[in-house]
C-alpha cells in the first residue's frame, strides 16, 4: 500500500477561472520540501498568458518541526529505491486525470517537485510536453516508459547551483548522465547558488518561456510533441547565453567538493521578481 495519499483538489491555486481554461496549455507547478502551493505561484504573472498555471500542494506533512508539505519522505534521497517518488508521480497523474487537464501539460518544479515531475514523464512519456527542473534530480532505476521517453526526448531545462549541498552527489551524477539520454536537455549551473532559486535562474526561465510562447500557441494538437522545445536555451535566443550543461554539472560536482564556484559565467540579470521563498 502506498505511503503517498491522493492530492487534495481543494489545495490548488489556479491562474485562471475554470471557464477560462479550456483549450489552453497547462503548466503544473510543484513546490519543494517544506513549502506549499503558494511557493512557486508568485511566478505565474511573469509567464506567458497563454498558460493556465496550477500550483499544487504536496500530500504529506514533514516530520515535526518542519513546516509545509512534502511529496515523499526526505530520506528517499539517500537511497536508490525510488518507490515513493514513483508513488508521488502516480498521485500527480491521478490528479491530472480527475481535473480534466489540457492535452498540453508541462511542469515547473523545485527540488522534490522537480523530481516528481521527471518521474511523471517517465510513467507517461507521451502525455507531458516539457519540464523545468530547478534543483531536482532523476531517480536511479528503470521504469517501463524510459525507452519511449528516450525516443521522444521532451524538452527539459535543468538549473542547479554550484553550492547545492542538499542533493546527494550520486544523484547529481546520475542525473547528469540520465537526462541527456531521455530529454532534449538544456540548462545552466549557477555560480555560488545553494539549494535555492536565484534571480538569474528566474530570468532564464522567464526569458525562454517568453521566446517560445508564440510557438506553443501555434502548435498542432498532435503527439509526439518532442520537437517543440519549450525551454531549450538555444544560441539563437538573444535573451540567454547558453552553456553545455553536462560538462558544467560534472564540474559543479567537483567544485562542490573543492568548495569552489567558478562555473558557467552569467550575463547581468535584467529586472526580475523577488526570489521565491522556499
Amino acid at each position: 500500500m502506498s505511503l503517498i495519499p491522493s492530492l487534495d483538489p481543494a489545495a490548488v491555486l489556479w491562474s485562471a477561472a475554470e471557464a477560462e481554461r479550456s483549450g489552453r496549455p497547462l503548466l503544473v507547478m510543484l513546490h519543494g520540501y517544506g513549502a506549499d502551493e503558494n511557493d512557486l505561484f508568485g511566478l505565474a504573472p511573469f509567464l506567458p498568458p497563454a498558460f493556465v498555471v496550477a500550483a499544487l500542494r504536496a500530500p504529506l506533512a514533514p516530520p515535526w518541526p518542519a513546516p509545509g508539505h512534502s511529496w515523499y519522505p526526505i530520506e528517499e534521497m539517500e537511497t536508490r529505491d525510488a518507490v515513493h517518488v514513483t508513488d508521488a508521480a502516480s498521485r500527480l497523474v491521478e490528479w491530472l486525470d480527475a481535473s480534466g487537464a489540457s492535452v498540453d501539460v508541462g511542469f515547473l518544479g523545485f527540488s522534490q517537485g522537480a523530481s516528481v515531475a521527471i518521474q511523471a514523464m517517465r510513467l507517461e512519456p507521451r502525455r507531458f510536453s516539457f519540464a523545468v527542473n530547478l534543483s531536482g534530480y532523476a531517480t536511479p532505476g528503470d521504469l517501463p516508459g524510459d525507452a519511449e521517453l528516450a525516443v521522444l526526448k521532451p524538452p527539459v531545462f535543468w538549473g542547479r547551483g554550484t553550492h547545492d549541498d542538499v542533493i546527494p552527489d550520486f544523484l547529481v551524477e546520475h542525473t547528469t548522465l540520465w537526462l541527456p539520454e531521455h530529454s532534449d536537455l538544456s540548462g545552466r549551473v549557477y555560480q555560488g547558488l545553494t539549494h535555492s532559486v536565484s534571480d538569474q535562474e528566474l530570468d532564464d526561465v522567464r526569458a525562454s518561456s517568453r521566446s517560445s510562447s508564440s510557438a506553443w500557441s501555434r502548435r498542432a494538437r498532435t503527439i509526439p510533441r518532442a520537437s517543440e522545445n519549450f525551454l531549450s536555451l538555444h544560441a539563437r535566443s538573444s535573451a540567454i547565453v547558453t552553456v553545455d550543461l553536462v560538462p558544467s554539472v560534472r564540474k559543479s560536482v567537483e567544485a562542490d567538493r573543492r568548495d569552489r564556484a567558478v562555473i558557467a559565467p552569467l550575463r547581468p540579470s535584467s529586472t526580475v521578481p523577488a526570489p521565491i521563498p522556499r
